[in-house]
């Protein structure tokens, strides 16, 4: 039975750069992966797509023949897609029956919230008998303003929701949140859509950026009543946040495309979502010892990084992880370890311990930071 991630998620998220860094990263442990690109305006991409879209119908030739814009022109190419699904029949079959597909999908968002081809798409993917996990890539910038986050989590809602299929969403690049201003709560905050009305007086904050508008909401009393929101757009952020969590469904996870724990933590959610057990290449008595650990790793589930280690990782601790990095490759170049001050060379693992089980660390010590092996390839023009 074949299986399948669907990559969706704005222009700008990581949806080609996942796609890349996973398949590099499954043919690392062992796992065979095929990418199909399906979108017509993605035409820098850094992997080799197994099967694209541009072979069945180009963009340039939509907006001269139709006299559509690029938005349009991308509508146009997956209506097409959905009445020529014999094309990507006999391409799939060309892959194998045991081959693991990505899908990397246009990053209109009306694509994947109210328009039709896209969910028709998936839907006959499934009844070729595709096993299929949708994995919603948002830039993890999304977190630094309120407003930005809730329309970030009312889009990621409407997908869910749309989509009808397993569905993980994802915080991406979150290897750059130290570089953006600090966040109001903790990480875990955000991944677990806490209480959103811990937003409000932050948006009243941003509200106040914008001076044109209301800065308060008489009470009856003639006075600002200051237990309500008191501009429009804490309002409507009050209104969306209440939606968002009356539905319930909303959670997010977190990648850093290069750091090997993130990607297998990540791949271990999708596998779970979407059933998939691996038990290694069939057939392959000579596979690398690095494979091996990783297959090993895959089946039995290695050390797995929450919130919270996410937030030491990236933001909290980045540089004393870095340094333990460093010092990883310089072992694996068979280059002398640099001592701390104190003469001891620590570990991912001994950073990580806050209040962890020695268990965890002792899990840790597999993860001794090393080269991931994903190259990400930067696209120009």
């Amino acid at each position: 039975m074949p299986f399948g991630q669907l990559v969706i998620g704005p222009p700008g998220s990581g949806k080609s750069t996942y796609c890349d860094g996973m398949q590099q990263f499954m043919g690392a442990i062992g796992r065979n992966c095929s990418i199909v690109n399906l979108d017509p305006a993605n035409d820098r991409t850094s992997y080799e797509a197994a099967l694209d879209i541009r072979d069945l119908v180009t963009l340039d030739e939509i907006m001269k023949d139709e006299e559509l814009g690029p938005n349009g022109a991308i509508l146009y190419a997956l209506e097409e897609l959905e009445h020529n699904m014999s094309w990507l029949d006999e391409g799939l079959k060309g892959l194998g029956e045991d081959q693991y597909v990505i899908f990397d999908c246009p990053g209109q968002v009306e694509l994947f919230t109210h328009h039709a081809s896209l969910k028709n798409i998936f839907v006959h993917l499934q009844k070729i008998g595709y096993r299929l996990v949708v994995l919603h890539l948002l830039d993890s910038h999304v977190l630094t303003q309120p407003s930005l986050y809730i329309s970030a989590l009312l889009v990621a809602l409407r997908g869910m929701l749309q989509m009808e299929l397993p569905h993980l969403n994802v915080f991406t690049k979150i290897d750059n949140l130290a570089s953006y201003p600090p966040l109001p709560f903790g990480l875990e905050f955000y991944t677990e859509v806490h209480d959103l009305t811990y937003l409000l007086p932050y948006m009243e904050d941003e509200q106040r950026l914008f001076p044109r508008q209301p800065t308060s909401l008489p009470s009856d009393t003639g006075h600002p009543d200051t237990t309500k929101p008191q501009s429009k757009l804490a309002r409507l952020g009050l209104a969306l946040a209440e939606l968002v969590t009356d539905f319930g469904l909303l959670s997010f996870h977190t990648l850093a495309v290069e750091d090997k724990q993130s990607m297998m933590t990540l791949l271990r959610a999708i596998d779970t979502a979407g059933g998939y057990i691996f038990t290694g290449r069939p057939g392959d008595a000579e596979a690398s010892n690095e494979a091996a650990v990783w297959q090993t790793a895959m089946r039995e589930g290695a050390t797995m990084m929450d919130a919270r280690d996410v937030q030491e990782r990236w933001v909290t601790r980045r540089a004393e992880f870095d340094e333990i990095e460093r010092k990883g490759w310089r072992e694996e170049a068979g280059l002398p370890a640099e001592e701390e001050e104190g003469g001891e060379v620590r570990n991912a693992a001994d950073l990580r311990g806050r209040g962890g089980s020695q268990e965890r660390k002792e899990e840790g010590d597999m993860w001794n930071p090393s080269d991931s092996g994903i190259k990400v390839v930067k696209k120009h023009g």
